[in-house]
């Protein structure tokens, strides 16, 4: 035993190296958290995007009006407006942001405002989170018909293009209001109709040839 000495209490007093490692060791467990919470804008089980831009919505304004294809606009259905698919035409629509994903079938032509890709729904965009803040950067992703019977439609011409092809389109329009331009992100394919039989696309291929127009039938998308 030792004589004479005192017991003394040792404080541990942190560094401010140590107190900064422990900083921001917290941040980083903050972070991880954080991050587990968000939903993640990564792979989606739509397959590859045909286009990328940014998706509006229009709602009770127009509801009920008659849309370019001729039905009847119903703001809680799921529903879009393109400027070029066809009607009928099944997208998936996927928020860039949040990853927020629905599906739409295109009955209405829009938008009409620059740099727009898509028209949605009041659905459509509540579904994605579209609706309160107007707009949002979305993919487009072709989701095809289960299946659906083959159909058929009259090409007119194919550019990589899309000037090329939408100049097109507006001279075939005089004669064939229906004339769509179908694009992929590589081709901008100017087409006639949409046929179930193939002699009826065929018909509309004659025709064309008698008044000098080259085209080919082709299955519609």
């Amino acid at each position: 035993m030792r004589q004479g000495g005192s017991s003394r209490l040792v404080a541990f007093v942190p560094s401010s190296s140590f107190l900064l490692l422990a900083l921001l060791l917290f941040c980083q467990l903050l972070a991880v958290g954080c991050s587990n919470n968000r939903k993640p804008a990564g792979p989606t089980s739509l397959g590859v995007p045909i286009e990328r831009g940014i998706a509006s919505w229009y709602g009770p304004r127009f509801h009920g009006r008659k849309t370019a294809s001729g039905e009847r606009y119903n703001m809680n259905d799921l529903t879009a407006a393109h400027p070029s698919l066809p009607f009928g035409t099944k997208l998936g629509v996927r928020n860039t942001r949040t990853g927020r994903e629905v599906l739409v079938r295109v009955n209405d032509r829009g938008p009409f405002a620059r740099n727009r890709v898509i028209d949605l729904s009041y659905a459509a965009a509540r579904e994605v989170g579209v609706v309160a803040a107007g707009t949002a950067s979305v993919e487009l992703y072709l989701v095809p018909a289960a299946g659906a019977p083959p159909r058929y439609t009259v090409q007119v011409g194919a550019f990589s293009e899309p000037e090329r092809a939408l100049a097109l389109q507006r001279d075939v329009l005089r004669l064939y209001p229906e004339a769509v331009v179908d694009s992929d992100g590589t081709w901008n394919r100017v087409q006639i109709g949409a046929f179930d039989h193939r002699e009826e696309a065929e018909s509309l291929r004659r025709e064309l040839t008698v008044i000098g127009v080259t085209s080919v039938v082709v299955s519609a998308r």
